[in-house]
């Protein structure tokens, strides 16, 4: 009869902790990734594996100006919000038109009203920009600024096949757009 009620005991206590628990609500900017090829088109190849993969955090505007006021031009930034953007390639490439090795790196940006310098850095794993350090840059390279064709609510990044071993890799948020040209 002991072994019983205190087997009881043991039970709502048990219950009582596991409804305890509290769980992280669910991000105000979600993560999401980007791939080249896109591992979801219609057109791969079976078999066909990603050559590159961007995870990244897609703040929204909510009424925002995002280049210039939310995100200062002239100052560095981590494309996107939350976690710094990564990037991985998973062989050696080039990224606008400068040699990358095989690997992951945080990608930064400095944007300004016509062109922007979109950074790959080898320091990876922390918040935001606040810890960027230039003594860390794997490569720069500058891109043009385009006008978005209609505003665009959440920062996006997509791949667009250029050829079947290169693509632009597209950034986009409010009115602006840039490309950066990758191949393999």
């Amino acid at each position: 009869m002991k072994k019983n009620i205190a087997l009881c005991l043991v039970l709502i206590i048990s219950a009582l902790t596991a409804q305890a628990q509290k769980f992280s609500p669910l991000d105000k900017s979600p993560r999401d990734i980007a791939y080249f090829p896109n591992n979801f088109s219609h057109d791969r190849k079976d078999g066909e594996k990603a050559l590159v993969k961007v995870s990244y955090s897609r703040p929204s505007l909510k009424g925002r100006e995002a280049f210039g006021k939310l995100e200062p031009y002239g100052k560095v930034w981590r494309v996107g919000a939350d976690e710094s953007t990564e990037i991985k390639f998973y062989q050696d490439a080039t990224f606008g038109g400068k040699k990358v090795k095989a690997g992951t790196y945080s990608l930064f940006a400095i944007p300004g009203e016509k062109e922007w310098t979109v950074i790959l850095s080898s320091d990876l794993d922390y918040w935001g920009a606040y810890k960027y350090k230039e003594s860390a840059d794997v490569l720069r390279t500058t891109v043009p600024v385009k006008k978005a064709d209609a505003p665009i609510e959440n920062f996006s990044i997509v791949f667009e096949k250029s050829s079947d071993k290169a693509a632009n890799m597209f950034m986009g948020w409010d009115n602006t757009v840039v490309a950066v040209p990758v191949a393999f």
